[in-house]
């Protein structure tokens, strides 16, 4: 059963490109989008994030987090955040490896990566919205994002 709007967003707690702790606490009192990425380093994924690199200023002024979760090391997510200048959070689900994304319903069993899955959650980290590409190789159309975020 996958989460809808309406959920609460399942707890967690993961570190960051900077090894920092981020939790779902963290992210109380504002509203956050979680964008779920299968892989660093990969054309899909990397346009994906870059695209919201580029109109970051539109989650601003959402007043919109917005937090990436991987199941990369921390230290792949460090790399790939420094080569592309990403500012944002990219948190670390690798180990135990996916167990955050599973919780959210947004993992690959068989082949052990985060699905592509983005939840916009409001200020209480209740899911207010769900945007997916049901398909590996195709984007979320970032129209959606824009769609979701309406007015903060």
């Amino acid at each position: 059963m996958s989460l809808e709007s309406g959920d609460p967003a399942p707890d967690f707690t993961l570190r960051n490109q900077k090894r920092e702790k981020v939790s779902l606490g963290d992210l109380r009192g504002s509203r956050a989008i979680l964008v779920f990425i299968p892989f660093a380093f990969t054309n899909v994924c990397q346009g994906e994030l870059c695209e919201i690199r580029d109109n970051v200023a539109l989650f601003a002024e959402a007043e919109t987090r917005v937090v990436a979760i991987t199941c990369n090391t921390l230290h792949a997510n460090r790399v790939w955040s420094e080569q592309q200048g990403f500012e944002f959070d990219i948190l670390s689900d690798f180990w135990p490896h996916g167990e955050v994304a599973r919780s959210y319903h947004a993992f690959d069993e068989t082949y052990g990566y985060a699905t592509r899955t983005t939840y916009l959650l409001d200020e209480k980290g209740i899911i207010r919205e769900v945007i997916a590409s049901d398909e590996l190789g195709v984007a979320r159309p970032f129209q959606e994002y824009e769609a979701a975020l309406g007015p903060a």
